[in-house]
């Protein structure tokens, strides 16, 4: 589908507002989920850190017993 000028581009024959909202949420949606995997990814890099240390910690006590 061509068009003749960048207006009617963003108009699509008058589908425009429904179109450019569509890519709009699926583009927030996806950003929003990527926000939430970073997140969620950094809250696993501190358990796991953190599961780490506490058990570095019980073998030290244990050995040193």
């Amino acid at each position: 589908m061509y068009f003749d000028s960048f207006a009617e581009f963003l108009a699509m024959g008058r589908h425009g507002p429904y179109v450019w909202s569509a890519y709009g949420i699926c583009a927030l949606l996806i950003v929003i989920n990527m926000v939430l995997a970073a997140r969620k990814l950094a809250r696993v890099r501190q358990d796991v850190a953190r599961q780490w240390r506490r058990e570095t910690r019980e073998v030290k006590h244990e050995s040193g017993s």
